[in-house]
């Protein structure tokens, strides 16, 4: 076994530096469903880890669960990446592992004694994912999931191993699906679970404008950041019964840490603030009702994690000046407007009001935001971007474990609004 008990104090420290990406799964309806987690060295200047000594993997994912893996996945089920080192290690006493499925890399060996200790792990409640081009035979009957990349996939071969993959009753994951156009193809073969970014991209519909209910948010925002009296703020909301439910729900979750029960729409202008209200209203946009929790919970989750990201990353920066923490949370929010509504953003800046800082950062990823907002994009597709962490992080000042705690706060802050939202 590999001893990861950190009595090395300096081998402790570098095993901190590593990044944590998030990558969510959905079902077929494209509700949540889990999340890969990838961790990925992150060396300052030429430190690396040793792994002649310390699997990589296994010292990551120690460190991240006990900063707490339940913060980072939620109710969803998470998909960690391990390989023979990890396996062979003891970090599995840090994983809760109901929640867990243990995805195995390739080059992973079908040893006597590998295939012993995924035995041994299956009667502790572990589950196992593999790929299906490179498992070893012998591992597949273990599998509860089996994961096939969609990037340069021949569709004849692909059909082919589905049928087979099924007729053994696995769990098929598409992975690395990037347009809706996959996404349709893969759902028409049966596949379970999708992952990849498709459902975060905008599908442009040309001359498109905000729905009547959406204008109303926007514009019931507009008052909320003027100097409108609250109960002209109250009577606008009260005008949308839908509206006034939802913010209602939306203001009593764990996330808002409000003292007590808010029950009127007074008591939520009142005690919230102006603030705060805004921030609410910016997450209804992507609540709003009559979407249905399985289309609308992977982009409300994706942009509430963003947004809450950037406003800690900007109160760890910049801590003197709460204005700018608020500008880059709307910042977050709204970078997948374009997505939500099927308007580029450039077009749709000409229906919302915003300042020339946060048109230049969604437009153009330019300025203090923008890099904020890059930083975020970087993080989410950690497989393609991650040697752009690096350059922004040292530009920031900023350190991989702080970025680590900021992430994993923010993921949590996610989970519970996203939770109680739909």
């Amino acid at each position: 076994m590999i001893d990861l008990s950190g009595n090395d104090s300096s081998r402790g420290l570098r095993v901190r530096e590593f990044y944590l990406g998030r990558q969510p799964i959905l079902d077929r309806k494209q509700a949540l469903f889990g999340y890969e987690l990838l961790f990925r060295n992150g060396p300052i200047g030429p430190a690396k880890i040793d792994t002649s000594e310390l699997s990589a993997t296994a010292a990551v994912i120690s460190h991240a669960s006990q900063l707490g893996v339940e913060k980072v996945i939620g109710d969803a089920l998470g998909f960690v990446n391990v390989d023979e080192h990890a396996l062979m290690s003891d970090i599995f006493g840090f994983l809760p592992r109901e929640k867990i499925v243990l995805e195995i890399v390739e080059a992973t060996p079908a040893s006597p004694d590998v295939l012993a200790r995924l035995t041994e792990l299956a009667s502790h409640g572990f589950q196992f994912a593999l790929d299906a081009v490179t498992a070893p035979p012998a591992m597949l009957p273990m599998a509860a999931y089996v994961k096939m990349s969609m990037r340069g996939a021949q569709p004849e071969a692909l059909a082919e191993t589905v049928a087979r993959l099924k007729q053994g009753s696995k769990k098929l994951i598409a992975a690395k699906v990037e347009t809706r156009e996959e996404f349709a193809a893969c759902l028409d073969l049966g596949f379970h679970y999708f992952q990849g970014y498709y459902f975060a991209k905008p599908v442009i519909m040309s001359g498109k404008k905000l729905s009547p209910s959406q204008l109303a948010l926007m514009e019931l925002m507009a008052l909320v950041t003027s100097d409108a009296e609250n109960i002209e703020i109250e009577r606008a909301i009260k005008r949308d019964a839908s509206l006034a439910i939802n913010l209602l729900r939306l203001v009593n979750t764990p996330a808002v840490g409000a003292r007590q029960r808010i029950d009127s729409l007074s008591q939520a202008v009142t005690i919230l603030g102006r603030r705060q209200l805004q921030r609410w209203l910016q997450i209804m946009l992507y609540a709003e009702p009559g979407r249905g929790a399985g289309t609308s919970t992977p982009l409300l989750m994706l942009a509430t994690t963003r947004g809450r990201l950037l406003e800690l990353l900007a109160h760890k920066l910049r801590p003197a000046h709460r204005h700018v923490h608020d500008i880059a949370f709307t910042v977050g929010i709204m970078s997948l407007m374009d997505t939500l509504f099927s308007i580029p953003m450039a077009e749709l800046l000409t229906q919302i009001a915003v300042g020339d800082e946060v048109a230049d950062a969604l437009v153009y990823r330019t300025g203090f935001f923008g890099e904020l907002l890059k930083l975020a994009e970087c993080i989410e597709r950690i497989e393609d971007m991650e040697g752009q962490i690096m350059p922004t992080l040292r530009d920031l000042e900023m350190s991989t474990e702080e970025l680590v705690e900021l992430e994993m706060a923010a993921f949590e802050w996610s989970d519970n609004v996203v939770r109680y939202a739909m």
